[in-house]
C-alpha cells in the first residue's frame, strides 16, 4: 500500500507483445527511445498477464526488471502484478505456452495447438518458471494486488466474497502457492485459482445497473479503503472503460498482436499538488 504518489500510469494485458509493450511506455512517458526510464517518482503499475500467446514474453519480464531498479532510483516505483497467466504458467498449466516464448527458453515447439494441453515436457521451459528459477523466483515475489492512494489494483477483479479481505494476507497466500506452499487453509491450491478470487473473476466487466455499482464501490471504500478500482483481464473492444465515472477502469484493450491487436494505451492518476482530487486520463 503506498501514499502521496503523484501521478500512476496502469498497463494492461501484454501478452508476449515486446513491440507493443515498448510502445505504450513510449506513448505514456515512462521510457525515452533507448527504453531507460524517464518518468521519475511515476508508479506504473502492469496489471498482470505479462506471459503466453505472444512469442516475446521473456524480452518483456527483462525489460520489467530493469525498469524496476531505474525507477527505484528515480524514486518511482514498478508494480509488476501477477496475472493469472503468470499462475497458470508457475503452476505448470502451459495450454497458451507459445512456440516463440518456449524457444526464448531453448524448448520446444509445441505438438498441439495453443490453447490445448502441449502434451511435452519443457524441462528448460519449467525450469525458468520453477519457484526456485530466475522467472519463478521474479514473479512469486510480486504481489496480485496493489492499493496506490485510493486506488486498488489487480488482474482479474474483486469480487464481493473478497471485498472484506486484507490485501496483504491475499498477496501471502497467492505467493505461497506459487512457491508450493500450503495456505493457512492446508490446501494447495486456493486464491490464486478460485474463480471468484483477484487473478480471474470478471463480474465487474459485465454490465451492472447503477445501484447495484454504488453500492459495490461502498463496501470497496469500506473494506479496502479504496474508493476506485482498476483491472485487466477483460478485453475491452472499444478501449480502456471507465464507469461510474471514474471509479471502476477496466484497463485490458487487447494491445497484443495475438489478441486484438489493438492500438497502444494506458490510464493515468496524476494527483492534484496539496489535494485530494485526481485527474483521470486515457491517453492513447
Amino acid at each position: 500500500m503506498f501514499t502521496g504518489v503523484g501521478r500512476i500510469v496502469a498497463v494492461g494485458d501484454i501478452h508476449g507483445d515486446y513491440e507493443k509493450f515498448v510502445a505504450v511506455l513510449k506513448l505514456c512517458r515512462i521510457t525515452d527511445a533507448q527504453g531507460r526510464w524517464i518518468a521519475g517518482k511515476t508508479h506504473l503499475v502492469q496489471t498482470g498477464d505479462v506471459l503466453d500467446r505472444g512469442p516475446d514474453s521473456k524480452k518483456v519480464m527483462d525489460q520489467l526488471m530493469q525498469l524496476e531498479g531505474q525507477a527505484e532510483k528515480a524514486g518511482g516505483r514498478v508494480h509488476a502484478l501477477i496475472g493469472n497467466h503468470e499462475y497458470m504458467t508457475m503452476m505448470g498449466d502451459l495450454r497458451y505456452v507459445s512456440d516463440g516464448e518456449l524457444a526464448a527458453f531453448g524448448d520446444g515447439p509445441r505438438t498441439t495447438p495453443v490453447g490445448r494441453d502441449p502434451q511435452a515436457t519443457f524441462p528448460r521451459y519449467r525450469a525458468a518458471f520453477a519457484p526456485n528459477g530466475p522467472y519463478g523466483r521474479w514473479i512469486a515475489s510480486h504481489n496480485a494486488l496493489v492499493r496506490v492512494n485510493s486506488t486498488i489494483f489487480m488482474h482479474g477483479g474483486l469480487s464481493p466474497r473478497f471485498i472484506q479481505r486484507d490485501i496483504v494476507q491475499l498477496n501471502d497466500a497467492i505467493r505461497a502457492e506459487l512457491r508450493g506452499e500450503r495456505d493457512a487453509q492446508g490446501k494447495t491450491d486456493g486464491v490464486g485459482s478460485d474463480p471468484e478470487g483477484p487473478l480471474w473473476f470478471r463480474g465487474l466487466a459485465e454490465p451492472l445497473q447503477q445501484p447495484l455499482l454504488d453500492t459495490y464501490l461502498s463496501a470497496l471504500q469500506a473494506g479496502q479503503q479504496a474508493r476506485r478500482i482498476v483491472m485487466g483481464h477483460t478485453i475491452q473492444e472499444g478501449g480502456i472503460t471507465l464507469r461510474a465515472v471514474d471509479r471502476l477502469a477496466l484497463i485490458d484493450v487487447g494491445m497484443s498482436r495475438m489478441t486484438l491487436g489493438a492500438p497502444p494505451a494506458c490510464l493515468e492518476i496524476v494527483s492534484e499538488p496539496g489535494s485530494a482530487k485526481e485527474r483521470v486520463s486515457i491517453l492513447k
